[in-house]
């Protein structure tokens, strides 16, 4: 049965009519560090806000510099994992945080990477069913961040790959999962069809042109996802509100990619 507490952290960063969620992770800072967009991390959380976002994914030392103290409410998700680009093994994830910890700050939710065919994939796996377990025990909504990264992977974007990541989250218990877009509605709908929870796509690297990310989060909300978790696709927008307002319309609303350009002009 799940408790009362999750339901009522689970709406904190998620629409609670429509049950779609527009994220924005900002975690990269230990991955790569400062990089242009998260330098001014509390100007880049008011944009986001005012924009109307669901939610953020911050680490625990962010979230007190983070604070804003007025403007709009946005959900809080701290982010449990880390590994830095300095690494030899950037794919094997540690734990650098607790679920207590996260419920001290104040967390919505916690979050988590792991990254599967990685050399260290049986520790994270491992990782995976502690947390697990530990957010049951105390309400806490769980976002598993799913990815295919290691030596037997050809494509982390493979249709069957991108399932399989999907499913092993449901599997082990997280509440929402992210997974890399496969290219297209029909091939995402497999993995949609084959996860029992919500799934919400990743935005992955800085793409060309702003209708390059709208044309992509259609065709996933197309395909059933949930929403989004989309990072330096949107923060480091020229006007992250206006990116955040666009996608929302996608998410929530259902407009089209027309629409979503409309509001950025």
């Amino acid at each position: 049965m799940v408790r009362i507490g999750k339901l009522i952290r689970m709406e904190r960063i998620m629409n609670r009519e429509k049950g779609t969620t527009m994220i924005v992770p900002m975690d990269h800072g230990v991955t790569v560090g400062p990089i242009p967009g998260l330098n001014r991390i509390k100007e880049t959380i008011a944009k986001v806000a005012e924009g109307g976002a669901n939610a953020i994914v911050i680490h625990k030392g962010i979230v007190p510099v983070g604070h804003r103290g007025k403007g709009k409410d946005i959900g809080l998700i701290v982010h449990l994992s880390a590994s830095t680009n300095l690494s030899p093994t950037p794919n094997n994830k540690i734990l650098i945080c607790t679920v207590e910890e996260a419920i001290k700050l104040g967390a919505d939710a916690v979050s988590i990477h792991v990254n599967i065919g990685a050399e260290d994939e049986r520790k994270m796996l491992e990782d995976f069913g502690k947390i697990s377990a530990s957010c049951s025990e105390w309400g806490m909504p769980l976002l598993a961040m799913v990815y295919a990264r290691g030596p037997k992977v050809k494509s982390q974007y493979d249709p069957d790959v991108v399932a399989h990541c999907a499913r092993v989250a449901a599997e082990l218990g997280a509440d929402i999962v992210k997974v890399p877009y496969t290219g297209s509605p029909e091939s995402f709908r497999k993995v949609v069809e084959g996860c029992p929870i919500p799934v919400v796509i990743a935005g992955g690297e800085k793409m060309d042109t702003v209708e390059d990310v709208l044309i992509m989060v259609k065709g996933a909300m197309e395909a059933g996802a949930s929403g989004i978790s989309i990072g330096r696709n949107v923060f480091q927008h020229d006007d992250p509100t206006k990116m955040v307002q666009a996608l929302s319309l996608i998410v929530h609303e259902g407009a089209s990619v027309k629409e979503a350009l409309e509001v950025l002009k």
